[in-house]
């Protein structure tokens, strides 16, 4: 809907440093407030900051909660998300307050799938041990059973959450000899299934069962807040491993640093945590994890595309129209 198009740049505040060409951009178009110090802000400097602010333009860093919205100031009319996630932002609250809200998908779909791939490897074959063995200065040389790890030709990949990071996974794997399971909402046509060389699996329990692999690619939603529980966990196989490129809350971050220090299962690879920065230190003593610092969308080319398209969303808003990545009703 058109609201009048502004003869003023709009008064922007960003929560977080970005690329230094993209802050130039924007602070040729816009009229920029940025965090200098690049620290995580309380929500009561966010909603300081923003005073006589238009438009906010928050990082997955940022937890906007209803009573942070509720208390922005009338002024605020645009949260112009720096990333495709918004489950940081409680969407219900800003329609409340008639405040559009802006993400910028698809940009970091193939650094995402890359950094899952690389995890796919990573963990079965033992690769960051491996990089930890040779720094220690402890190798003794190469031996017939040293190191051993498991092959990942002919292993099926399961893949829970089929959106564009999911496909892109799907693609890199067929290189690597996987067979793939994938389960989302609504089954994909018969000819995009071909055409992709996978299966679907309407139960998540028998994906999970079946699976040799699993990689986790679905959004964080009140549906998938631990969605991989203990009772799940429990179903893999002794010799499984998963991989969670997604949102840390979707497993149960407990049960399974359970699994995992009692073996029943293989190993996981994580870029994402449940109470992100901080880590559960029990993930530090084990062998069998890969552990990143939720890098997954860590390009120079993702996030220079990520801050066009919160520029782009910006201008087009302040143009009178609606940015074409706003968040439709159907998907807060």
């Amino acid at each position: 809907m058109k609201h009048g198009k502004r003869s003023i740049k709009p008064k922007i505040f960003l929560t977080r440093r970005l690329l230094p060409a993209v802050e130039q951009r924007m602070a040729q178009l816009f009229d920029c407030d940025f965090n200098a110090d690049d620290d995580a802000m309380t929500k009561e400097d966010i909603i300081a900051r923003l005073a006589n602010k238009e438009v906010l333009v928050p990082t997955v860093t940022d937890t906007l909660d209803a009573d942070l919205i509720n208390k922005l100031p009338n002024s605020v009319k645009l949260i112009a998300n720096f990333g495709s996630g918004v489950n940081h932002i409680d969407c219900a609250a800003a329609k409340k307050r008639n405040i559009i809200i802006t993400n910028t998908p698809g940009v970091f779909t193939d650094d995402t799938a890359d950094l899952t791939m690389a995890l796919i490897l990573s963990v079965p074959r033992r690769l960051a041990e491996g990089e930890k063995l040779m720094r220690s200065g402890v190798w003794q040389g190469w031996a017939p059973s040293s190191m051993l790890g498991h092959r990942i030709s002919g292993k099926t990949l399961g893949i829970i959450g089929f959106g564009r990071i999911g496909e892109a996974v799907s693609r890199r794997a067929q290189a690597l000899g996987l067979s793939i399971l994938y389960n989302k909402r609504k089954r994909l046509p018969a000819s995009s299934e071909d055409e992709l060389g996978i299966s679907y699996e309407a139960d998540i329990d028998r994906l999970i069962s079946r699976s040799d692999i699993i990689s986790i690619h679905c959004p964080l939603t009140r549906d998938t807040d631990n969605l991989i529980n203990a009772d799940r966990i429990a179903l893999m196989r002794n010799n499984a491993y998963i991989i969670n490129t997604s949102r840390g809350e979707i497993i149960d971050e407990n049960a399974l640093i359970e699994a995992l220090e009692k073996e029943q299962i293989a190993g996981a690879g994580l870029d994402v945590y449940t109470h992100e920065p901080a880590v559960d230190k029990r993930l530090f003593a084990l062998a069998n994890v890969v552990l990143l610092p939720h890098m997954g969308s860590a390009t120079f080319e993702g996030r220079t595309a990520s801050g066009e398209r919160v520029i782009t969303n910006i201008r087009v808003w302040a143009d009178g129209h609606r940015p074409p990545d706003q968040i439709l009703e159907g998907l807060t």
